[in-house]
């Protein structure tokens, strides 16, 4: 049940950080956003820590 509990933490997780880089990235053109790299790295490796996040979090909600 834990492996359930963690893979929906992370869906969930995935999906609220799409929001915030909607938020974050609301500002920038869709040229630097196809032609910077450096955006793409650092925003898309802040998504994947922030599903492992809220992965890891509703595993310890779970356990207690």
């Amino acid at each position: 049940m834990i492996y359930a509990i963690g893979i929906i933490g992370f869906i969930f997780g995935f999906i609220f950080g799409q929001f915030f880089l909607l938020f974050l990235l609301r500002h920038k053109t869709k040229e630097e956003l196809l032609n910077n790299k450096q955006i793409r790295y650092t925003y898309g490796l802040l998504n994947w820590v922030i599903a492992g996040l809220c992965s890891y979090g509703l595993i310890i909600l779970y356990q207690q």
